[in-house]
């Protein structure tokens, strides 16, 4: 199979799995729990899609991507129990799927000889907004917005994507070892609380105040 095709396949899973999980601790019931798990695996690949004009998009040529979506989110609800208890679940899911969407993301979109910057754009797009989708319908703050090193960890990891890939490194092994250094700043940004400094913008009191 296709190194590409499995990523594919590993991604949809992850985020159908995530979608499911955050459903079911917002206790959504079995439809809400399916509709989410499916937007979160197709959401990003979806528009990133769009975006490149790639018609009819991904998901839409082949049942595989409906049946591994389907199946990611029953064993998620069969297992629920024990998933839930598990300490960083959705944390870990949602880890490896923005790792593995952003590869796809970008190997798609260089496949289509679209330029190197904008496949570092389509990454990202690919990596978070099926989080964004799951996050804004089940009423949370997208984790993209938070401090969190998050879309920040997609984008280093694309930049290695591209050194590894324009240095000669066999597909396969610049595939591995980006997934993995995303994850890895993922894992140790939350580990040591590292994060984006706020912007803040302060009133100047002396302006806003006539004399």
């Amino acid at each position: 199979m296709d190194p590409i095709v499995l990523f594919d396949y590993i991604g949809t899973m992850v985020f159908a799995i995530s979608g499911t999980l955050t459903a079911a601790q917002k206790r959504l019931d079995l439809f809400g729990a399916m509709f989410i798990g499916f937007v979160t695996a197709i959401g990003g690949g979806t528009v990133r899609d769009v975006m490149l004009g790639n018609m009819p998009v991904t998901w839409i040529k082949t049942y595989d991507y409906f049946l591994i979506i389907l199946l990611g989110i029953v064993l998620t609800v069969v297992f629920k129990k024990i998933v839930i208890k598990l300490k960083n679940t959705l944390f870990l899911f949602d880890t490896i799927g923005i790792g593995v969407f952003t590869v796809l993301g970008m190997e798609k979109t260089l496949e289509l000889g679209i330029s190197q910057p904008i496949a570092v754009i389509m990454g990202l797009i690919s990596a978070v907004v099926g989080g964004i989708i799951r996050d804004t319908l089940c009423n949370e703050l997208p984790l993209i917005f938070h401090r969190e090193i998050y879309a920040t960890a997609c984008i280093a990891g694309s930049i290695v994507y591209l050194i590894l890939r324009n240095i000669g490194f066999p597909p396969l092994a610049y595939t591995w070892i980006t997934v993995g250094t995303i994850i890895t700043i993922r894992l140790i940004a939350v580990k040591y609380s590292l994060a984006i400094p706020l912007l803040t913008i302060t009133e100047d009191q002396s302006s806003s105040n006539p004399k």
